[in-house]
């Protein structure tokens, strides 16, 4: 609650019976009761020691006593009641709508048509009186008597809820929306919707205008049902009923009265808890809440008393609006109060920490800057001639201890500047105290930067004047030693302007820096300024702000001298761990952050300040390389002297980058990288004897991956470095790449036994070759596959010998990829005999079997490892799954003649529809093609079939001759007719005139 804006005194309790409206009639209370009654309520001045007051016509605020009761008033409890007190009347709605005359209470009229009607509106200014009864909307005219005239009669969608006059117009709360009601043809506008859950309101406003209700909301429109403004009103709940007195709104809310202001935005002004209130009544001087059995009256407070009472509690932008309420008569006391008010305003707000719109009062008094200044002992300001020092300051001088800056990042500095504090001080009232001086500063800084335009745009003009005479006197020294430094002004103030302006921006520079506005310091270096140098150093200096320091730097172009700055920040918070925020603010991450704009324009600087960097936060660093235009050579180079376990990860994020941004030699290298590392792996698991094929480390899954996706490795190379008995699917990857596709497939299916895997791999050589020339590898892919699935012996021999010619060719040439004894035994065992394929024991070629010109040895050996057999359905699988893509006359040849059809039928069954539909195709295509061919034939004999009409006065072009009968020549065009002989003759004579060729 900001004030009290109302008393709330209880007029009378106790009531016998509930009461359902009230009404006031100059000082006299109207109760309608339950049971039909009319109690008549008068204030007790018997019981009171008071003498009866002049005025008879307000609400008093005493207790009132029962005047008298008009039994059976009305046959039904009463739903509301209005006193018109221009005409004298009482209006009262229950079972119809009934006037009686004030103070007789004697019926004058009553509306039979009104029988339940449920809800009514009354124009004082015209006496027109609406109701609503079911779904119409009666209107009738008061005809100053005791009569009352019927006017229109309107039908509506539905039962109109609540309802006002809006000017000449009807506002109607109608189902969930309100509609505007035009009172002389009936026709209906929309306004808006009314909510889902509340029920509508409509209040009419003094000015003529309505408040319409939306759940807890007020929205103001005009008599035409637009919106006059964006603010709304929100109450706490949505109200039942709303009466403006003015300057205030009072609302009738489920558990209380709700006052709120009428200026935006509307803030609550006073709460009055009430239970079971039923009836919210504006009264000539009061606003009388009616519950189930007693009266309260809200009698507003003084206007004066309320300005009092807000200035004294705080409130003055409230007691300002309440100023301008004062009456006209009070102009000379109303600009008294008003400017009271604004100079305690001013002083109130400062020394209650508002001290940015404190600061708002002292621009709009205009008060010099030095005033506001002299309240900032922390502040240093340059010696000038300006003003004198103010007395009683105390010593000015920053040290280190005055500008450390705390973990919260909010500045101290005022608080050591100022006076010692006593010893009793706690630790929660020097919290406090820092609290106060940084927001202190924060609305210094708002003040001068308002106050900077004009003050520097002066001192522009004057050393603009000054530039002019140096230029053609002899200042030219002094001239130089001012464009020594960047965007300043110049360093000799001789001017009042200058000095104020050199005044203005210390002080700006230091309260932005004691409040860590580093952004906005960096601002104010860019452009013209007029800070005293050697006071801006040694704050930053002695004061430690080194983001600050940075930023200077950074803004002049000395980045060498910042990043050793960054470097030795970065040292000193490693060797002490207590300077907790001296870590956190330079960290590796921020030399990054200021080495990201460099890397296009100094490559070299970014590479020799990023070793610390790279040692704390590699992943970072190569980030940083790759955003920048920093050359990939270069970058591995630096990374293999200073960072070897990170180069494999610079190579790999380049990669994903830009595969073809990476030099062919950097993929082969980031290849041997992921080799190294997955034969290291291998050594170690082969030595606990814990190998298994199907092991996959996530460097492994990186290497396969690369040897896949990239192609700018040594695929040969990196074969020899292989263990002959393991790591089959790298082998695998590698012979593909060197198109030894048989090879390939043969480890897939006899030592990796990955059927699927072979099939990839079948796929992945058709596609990369389906738009090629069609070769003799990219048919017989998927065939080669079936042989080595129909001759698995056979296949088996052939990779042995093949792999080891391969691997044998350059045994004694293998590059070295890693170093370490692991490796070095892994070379040497490249030159042993490859090992028996796994698998082949279980082999048995069958009397079905292509491969029956087998030797004796082959026998023994057959009888040595068991039964091969060849792998029929893995074969028919094949045919059944990649049919569109195999010869199926040549697949059918090297299927065994034992292969039963039926089992082919998934395979031939789509390969001969294919078939058909193809012939079928091409035999429409060739058909359509003959028919086409027969329409150009007509359509040349119809071009042959030119008509030429010979006519007597046809003229031949060449010699301008009649035809006549002679033997003419037609041009192709058509058109054009000559003699045959002047034909032959033009065309001799092209010949003759053509140059002979030499």
């Amino acid at each position: 609650m900001v004030h009290s804006a109302y008393d709330c005194f209880e007029l009378l309790g106790g009531s016998p019976t509930k009461i359902d409206a009230i009404e006031s009639y100059g000082s006299k209370l109207f109760l309608g009761c339950s049971d039909g009654s009319l109690r008549i309520y008068a204030p007790d001045f018997a019981g009171s020691e008071l003498s009866p007051p002049s005025d008879q016509h307000v609400l008093r605020k005493e207790q009132y006593a029962l005047e008298r009761t008009v039994v059976g008033f009305s046959k039904k409890p009463i739903v509301s009641m209005e006193v018109l007190e221009s005409r004298e009347l009482l209006l009262s709605l229950s079972e119809s709508i009934a006037f009686h005359r004030l103070p007789s209470l004697e019926t004058i009229a009553v509306i039979t048509k009104a029988k339940g009607a449920n809800v009514y509106s009354w124009d004082d200014r015209r006496g027109f009186l609406c109701y609503a009864r079911q779904k119409r909307v009666h209107i009738f005219r008061h005809d100053g008597g005791g009569g009352f005239v019927e006017v229109k009669d309107f039908g509506v969608p539905d039962t109109v809820k609540s309802m006002s006059w809006s000017g000449e117009n009807i506002c109607l709360a109608i189902r969930k929306e309100y509609v505007i009601l035009n009172a002389t043809n009936g026709a209906l506008s929309e306004v808006f919707p009314s909510g889902k859950l509340a029920s509508p309101l409509v209040v009419s406003l003094p000015s003529g205008e309505l408040l319409l209700g939306k759940e807890n909301i007020g929205v103001f429109v005009d008599q035409n049902g637009k919106l006059l403004q964006a603010d709304r009103i929100c109450w706490s709940e949505a109200p039942t009923a709303v009466i403006i007195q003015k300057p205030y709104a009072i609302a009738l809310l489920p558990r209380r009265v709700e006052v709120r202001s009428l200026r935006v935005p509307y803030p609550l002004i006073q709460t009055v808890v009430l239970q079971n209130i039923r009836r919210l009544v504006k009264s000539n001087n009061a606003v009388i809440v009616a519950l189930d059995y007693s009266v309260y009256g809200l009698f507003p407070v003084p206007l004066g008393a309320q300005i009092v009472q807000l200035t004294a509690s705080g409130n003055f932008e409230e007691a300002l609006a309440l100023c301008k309420l004062l009456p006209p008569e009070d102009s000379s006391l109303r600009a008294a109060k008003e400017g009271s008010i604004h100079i305690r305003y001013a002083h109130h707000l400062f020394d209650n920490g508002s001290y940015e719109e404190a600061m708002e009062h002292f621009l709009a008094s205009q008060v010099d800057i030095t005033y506001v200044l002299s309240v900032y002992p922390s502040i240093v300001l340059p010696k000038t001639t300006v003003i004198p020092e103010p007395e009683g300051i105390v010593d000015m001088s920053l040290d280190a201890s005055h500008l450390q800056r705390g973990s919260s990042g909010l500045s101290d500095d005022m608080e050591s500047s100022l006076p010692p504090q006593p010893s009793e001080f706690d630790e929660n009232t020097a919290l406090e105290f820092k609290k106060v001086n940084h927001n202190t500063l924060v609305a210094l800084i708002k003040f001068l930067q308002k106050k900077r335009f004009g003050i520097v745009e002066k001192a522009a003009y004057e050393g603009t004047e000054e530039v002019v005479l140096d230029a053609v006197g002899d200042g030219f020294t002094s001239t130089r030693s001012k464009k020594s430094n960047k965007g300043r002004a110049v360093a000799s103030i001789n001017s009042a302007a200058r000095e104020m302006a050199a005044i203005l921006d210390t002080a700006l520079f230091q309260a932005l820096v004691l409040t860590g506005q580093s952004s906005a310091v960096l601002d104010l270096l860019k452009g013209l300024n007029y800070c005293d140098v050697k006071i801006c150093e040694e704050i930053l200096q002695k004061g430690n702000h080194y983001a600050t320091l940075l930023e200077l730097y950074k803004s002049n172009s000395t980045h060498h001298k910042a990043l050793k700055l960054l470097h030795q920040l970065l040292e000193e918070s490693k060797s002490n761990q207590s300077q907790g925020n001296l870590t956190q603010m330079f960290s590796p991450q921020a030399i990054i952050e200021y080495l990201k704009p460099l890397c296009a324009t100094d490559p070299m600087l970014v590479l020799e300040f990023s070793t610390l960097v790279l040692e704390n936060c590699p992943m970072q660093t190569i980030e940083l390389f790759l955003s920048g235009n920093i050359p990939a050579d270069l970058v591995n180079s630096y990374l293999k002297q200073h960072a070897p376990s990170m180069q494999g990860k610079y190579l790999e994020l380049m990669l994903a980058m830009n595969e073809n941004g990476i030099p062919g030699s950097l993929q082969n290298e980031m290849v041997q990288i992921y080799l190294s590392e997955v034969l290291d792996w291998y050594a170690e698991l082969n030595a606990e004897q814990k190998w298994d094929e199907k092991d996959y480390s996530p460097t492994r899954k990186k290497l396969l991956s690369a040897l896949e996706s990239i192609s700018g490795y040594n695929p040969e190379a990196l074969l020899k470095c292989l263990p002959l008995d393991a790591l089959f699917e790298e082998r695998a990857i590698l012979l593909g790449k060197m198109n030894q596709h048989e090879l390939a497939l043969s480890l897939y299916i006899q030592k990796l036994n990955l059927p699927e895997l072979a099939l990839a791999y079948c796929d992945r050589i058709y596609v990369s070759l389906v738009h090629q020339p069609p070769t003799k590898s990219s048919g017989n892919i998927y065939l080669t596959l079936m042989q080595i699935y129909l001759n698995p012996r056979k296949t088996t021999k052939n990779i042995e010998k093949q792999i080891a010619n391969l691997v044998s060719s350059q045994n004694t040439n293998i590059p070295r990829v890693a170093s370490g004894t692991s490796f070095k035994a892994r070379v040497g065992r490249a030159t042993k005999k490859i090992a028996s394929i796994k698998g082949a024991e279980d082999m048995q070629v069958g009397p079905s079997s292509t491969d029956s010109g087998r030797s004796d040895g082959d026998a023994e050996e057959s009888n040595e490892e068991g039964d091969s057999t060849i792998m029929l359905d893995q074969v028919l699988d094949l045919l059944s799954r990649r049919w569109d893509r195999i010869n199926g006359a040549q697949a059918l040849k090297l299927l065994p003649r034992e292969t039963k059809l039926q089992n082919l039928l998934p395979f031939l069954a789509p390969l001969l529809k294919k078939s058909s539909e193809a012939y079928r195709n091409f035999s429409v295509i060739k058909s359509l093609r003959q028919s086409e061919n027969l329409q150009v034939k007509d359509e040349l004999y119809n071009q042959r079939k030119t008509l030429v009409k010979i006519a007597s006065d046809s003229m031949c072009s060449l010699c301008n001759k009649k035809i006549g009968t002679s033997v003419f020549a037609v041009y192709p065009n058509g058109k054009t007719l000559v003699h045959f002989v002047c034909f032959r003759d033009s065309q001799s004579m092209k010949a003759v005139a053509k140059p002979r060729k030499r």
